[in-house]
């Protein structure tokens, strides 16, 4: 019996406390501290799509929402 890579784990929702399954990419970056290229990742639920979002964008850091492959928000 094999442990389960990675890979093989679902992606989790980067709010604090949040177990549950990502289905959004956010997309942002700092333009204090990274190239105006460089991108980060965090992970959001349907949940905390907004908040997390709102987060980022009232400190001017949001620069893309972006579905996750294979979630069902690619369909909506």
């Amino acid at each position: 019996m094999s442990s389960p890579s990675p890979a093989d784990e679902p992606l989790i929702c980067s709010a604090k406390g949040c177990r549950a399954p990502a289905l959004w990419a956010l997309r942002w970056n700092n333009p204090r501290l990274h190239d105006a290229d460089r991108r980060k990742t965090w992970l959001a639920c349907a949940t905390h799509r907004e908040t997390l979002g709102d987060f980022l964008d009232a400190r001017g850091f949001l620069r893309a929402v972006a579905p996750l492959s294979g979630s069902p928000t690619l369909e909506a």
